[in-house]
């Protein structure tokens, strides 16, 4: 049995959005699990392999990207680029979810080739973790043609997600609708294109396309790039329940639209937070730090609730273990504080101020995997290893 213990801290966030700060300085990992939150009290006669001194900074659970674009391992044709996925690991993002492998060179457009893509790429991100990341690869782009055997077909193998509708032949309401019910019959989560066109083949939609074909998740409602209007953000929000995607590589006025309406209604669980990468605008390793840093600078959304967009939120959103400080989850973590230089006295001052906290730690699965980011500017006070 192997024990992590996380003493020190100073600010605890939780992931909960209707709780966000934990009143609590300590933490206990048995086997990559949490198995206790507390005060330091809970570590007494407990013999553990690794103590972190978290030097009064803040822990909070591992960011999460609910929207990349992978093929196989951590090189994106799409960029040239090698080692991407471990790039957003040193910004603190410890699980990312593909919504299409739609840069796969020659990628297959029929209906038997979108399935061995599927499959293969779920497969691949199961059986190696690309940086370290728990990629959950593997989303079904789909396709005219596809019955409800095919879905069938796939969950037998694990595939789970379908990717953001509108990138494969199967881009209209008409065609995609009963596909999203058969998906839903056997437990997929699915995700739908927002606004104007990304790539070549993919389609503009709209909200009342969005709802006529009922997806899980609106994917970039700011855009991925291109915007849908106000008017037909505000149809999304107001007139649906869906979950609701803001991307880095999106529209910054609509970003802030959302944020601060889906705050106006007290809704804030509906948002989730995506890079939307690799993509024409680039590979952001920060992106998802950027994503909260700007909502909790220019919204009326604090920075701690601003975090749980990109953790609770959308581990709920996917039915994942993970992005919740809580016994029985997954121990994955982000340790951070104000960056040297920021006016911020705090990493969640320092957020709200603008600024990018300095990550000194990041934790997967109980283990640690970062001890000083590549990335983020360099935290005023630094996690230690005692």
């Amino acid at each position: 049995m192997s024990t992590l213990a996380i003493k020190n801290i100073g600010i605890l966030v939780s992931g909960d959005i209707k709780d966000p700060i934990l009143k609590y300085n300590a933490i206990l990992v048995e086997n990559g699990i949490i198995k206790k939150i507390g005060n330091e009290e809970i570590l007494d006669e407990v013999q553990c392999d690794n103590i972190i001194d978290a030097k009064g900074t803040t822990v909070a659970p591992g960011l999460i990207d609910s929207h990349t674009h992978p093929v196989l391992g951590d090189f994106t044709p799409r960029q040239n680029t090698l080692g991407y996925i471990s790039g957003s690991l040193h910004g603190g993002v410890t699980t990312m979810i593909s919504a299409g492998e739609c840069h796969t060179p020659g990628r297959p457009k029929d209906v038997e080739g979108a399935k061995a893509l599927a499959v293969l790429a779920h497969k691949s991100s199961e059986n190696s973790r690309p940086g370290g990341v728990k990629l959950h690869g593997g989303a079904l782009i789909l396709e005219k043609g596809m019955q409800e055997k095919d879905f069938e077909e796939l969950h037998k193998h694990g595939v789970w997600l379908v990717g953001e509708i509108g990138l494969g032949s199967a881009n209209t309401s008409e065609v995609a609708a009963p596909m999203v019910k058969w998906a839903r019959k056997y437990g997929f989560k699915v995700m739908m294109h927002t606004g104007g066109t990304s790539i070549p083949g993919s389609s503009t939609i709209t909200a009342q396309n969005v709802m006529d074909t009922d997806p899980d998740i609106v994917s970039h409602l700011n855009g991925g790039p291109t915007s849908i209007s106000v008017e037909e953000v505000d149809k999304l929000i107001n007139d649906t329940k869906y979950t609701l995607e803001l991307v880095q590589c999106g529209n910054f006025k609509i970003m802030k639209y959302v944020a601060n309406e889906v705050y106006k209604k007290e809704e804030l669980e509906r948002i989730i937070l995506g890079n939307d990468s690799p993509s024409g605008t680039g590979i952001i390793p920060l992106g998802i730090l950027r994503s909260i840093s700007y909502i909790a600078s220019e919204s009326e959304v604090s920075a701690a609730q601003a975090l749980c967009f990109a953790t609770g939120n959308t581990a709920k959103a996917f039915g994942l273990n993970v992005g919740i400080i809580e016994e029985g989850k997954e121990a994955d973590f982000v340790i951070m504080d104000t960056p040297m230089g920021s006016v911020g006295e705090n990493s969640l001052e320092a957020l709200e101020a603008g600024d990018l906290p300095g990550v000194s730690m990041v934790v997967v699965d109980g283990e640690i995997l970062v001890n000083k980011s590549k990335n983020t500017p360099p935290a005023a006070s630094k996690a230690i290893i005692l």
